[in-house]
């Protein structure tokens, strides 16, 4: 009977929210995003130069991409899914 009890009141609750989730899947994205603009620009030939590997996209838009996801996941794992607004 003490088993049962025990199982009874020990709730599992998730650490998290669903507004995290949320929050974490965006970051994600904007990381995943950011990482496909900046691959590429390779050259098949190791001799011939290929200058788009320093296009706008690789060298400023993918990067920032990156860092605005990882900051959205900072702002989703500190986010208090149980705060309630101010009336």
């Amino acid at each position: 009977m003490g088993e049962q009890k025990r199982k009874e009141t020990t709730k599992q609750d998730f650490i998290f929210g669903k507004k995290n989730y949320k929050f974490m899947l965006i970051g994600l994205a904007c990381i995943v995003l950011g990482f496909i603009l900046m691959s590429g620009g390779g050259s098949d030939d190791p001799n011939v130069f290929d200058p788009s590997i320093f296009s706008w996209r690789r060298i400023r838009l993918a990067p920032t991409l990156v860092l605005i996801g990882f900051g959205i996941q900072v702002y989703a794992i500190l986010l208090n899914p149980n705060k309630t607004p101010k009336s």
